[in-house]
């Protein structure tokens, strides 16, 4: 028992070196009133040159509340925090597939582009987000590695998690409902729905030709629950802000289609209705704590311009009739 506990008492404390580590990586600055970024660091970092403070937005060392911000006119405000990456040598990235919105030595946290895949596969080598990130790490000249978390499917867009080493991969799986406390979605969807909120709760299971299909009573599939908001209906379109209690294969998409509302654009569950040539389905939140510090991280991103412009957009009256 004794050599048990001393054992317990060796890993927290390791823990909480690897934290400490963590956390000294960034110098923190609060912002007290609102001013542009470029203001904000040549005022608190006294004796930095104009060229220095790009130098820091172009190489990704600045982060606005966690997130890689690298636009020098960016408005601040007040109760905000700005993190300065004292690492150094880090590598420029540009991919019109995805970005980057936050990184450390643990994990990357991407905006991946529909039409993109998250990970190859025997069958599908093409380019792929974790291809992409993996090029980019060993660019660095460390023995970075990419390991995959957790998949948004192909057509889908959004926030997605990457570790940089095994141990962070696994905690972030093992632990995944406790460490991520949100994760939100916005769709666009067929139809206009009735109800401002609701929950549907279903079973998933695959068939034999991998094709999810539903069941209000347990069919021996995973239980499934979505929560959903209706934003705005309009123009025979309802937008949906999504809010998965659990995160199961193409739980939204089955879900909208058991309330005959299919996601625009779906070719597997839709309805044939797809007016902006993409699935109108995006991953615009998560929140998680950290793994290794523990910080409670907020990420966000808006909606997609194209998903507003279905349901704000007014139709000219003879296109009604």
């Amino acid at each position: 028992m004794a050599l048990k506990k001393k054992k317990e008492k060796e890993q927290i404390s390791k823990q909480e070196r690897l934290a400490t580590r963590a956390k000294a990586k960034f110098t923190v600055f609060p912002v007290k009133e609102p001013m542009e970024l470029m203001d904000f660091l040549m005022k608190t970092m006294a004796g930095i040159s104009r060229n220095t403070a790009k130098s820091l937005l172009s190489k990704r060392q600045v982060l606005v509340d966690n997130v890689i911000t690298t636009s020098y006119n960016f408005p601040l405000k007040a109760g905000m925090k700005v993190l300065i990456s004292k690492e150094k040598g880090k590598k420029e990235f540009h991919s019109s597939l995805l970005k980057i919105v936050y990184e450390d030595d643990y994990l990357i946290i991407i905006d991946k582009r529909e039409g993109l895949l998250s990970m190859g596969t025997n069958s599908q080598k093409e380019r792929t987000a974790h291809s992409i990130l993996n090029d980019y790490v060993q660019r660095s000249g460390k023995q970075y590695r990419i390991y995959i978390v957790h998949r948004l499917d192909k057509d889908t867009s959004g926030l997605m998690v990457f570790a940089k080493d095994e141990k962070t991969k696994f905690t972030l799986q093992d632990y995944w409902d406790e460490i991520v406390k949100d994760r939100r979605y916005v769709a666009v969807v067929s139809g206009e729905i009735e109800k401002d909120n609701g929950t549907i709760t279903s079973w998933l299971k695959d068939n034999k030709v991998y094709v999810t299909y539903s069941s209000m009573t347990n069919n021996g599939g995973e239980k499934a629950i979505t929560h959903y908001k209706t934003i705005k209906r309009n123009n025979g379109y309802s937008l949906l802000e999504l809010d998965l209690e659990t995160g199961r294969k193409n739980q939204i998409r089955v879900h909208m289609q058991d309330m005959q509302h299919p996601v625009l654009g779906d070719v597997k569950y839709g309805d044939g209705n797809n007016p902006i040539g993409r699935l109108a389905l995006h991953a615009f939140k998560l929140c998680l704590y950290h793994p290794i510090t523990g910080e409670l991280m907020k990420f966000e991103t808006p909606y997609p311009s194209s998903f507003k412009k279905l349901v704000l957009k007014a139709i000219p009256k003879e296109d009604k009739e």
